[in-house]
């Protein structure tokens, strides 16, 4: 049972990058609210990240639920230091002011997703990030 908000986590994912948002959303709720009831403050801020990631798909760049997914994410990330989740949570933050159209927001964001990245060699998501930091420059 320990395991089982990350495994729901995991599986909400999948559901999501095989474009099934809508199958990710109630495996991604459940994720946060197993991780809650068990104290399990790690998985919550992954699953937090995934309810941003879904949101930042499914509803409108404007819409406040995928930023606020986020933020409280890094905030839980930033005070456990998990940094991996960190440069997920500033790339997220970063695409999402993008497409809101706030180059100005998105610089930072992906600057330090940029960092955190290079930092622990985690070069699959970097290019992504490079490359939208570059349409801002």
């Amino acid at each position: 049972m320990s395991r089982q908000s990350s495994q729901v986590a995991y599986l909400g994912e999948a559901y999501l990058l095989a474009g099934r948002p809508d199958d990710a959303i109630p495996l991604a709720q459940h994720a946060l609210e197993a991780a809650r009831q068990r104290n399990e403050r790690g998985n919550q801020a992954w699953a937090l990240r995934l309810l941003g990631e879904i949101a930042a798909q499914r509803e409108s760049p404007e819409s406040p639920h995928a930023e606020a997914c986020y933020h409280q994410a890094l905030a839980l990330a930033a005070e456990l230091s998990m940094r991996p989740l960190m440069a997920h949570c500033h790339r997220g933050l970063g695409l999402l002011s993008l497409q809101r159209g706030r180059g100005e927001q998105a610089r930072p964001e992906l600057s330090a997703a940029i960092e955190l990245y290079r930092d622990m060699d985690m070069t699959f998501w970097l290019p992504q990030a490079e490359a939208a930091l570059a349409q801002i420059e």
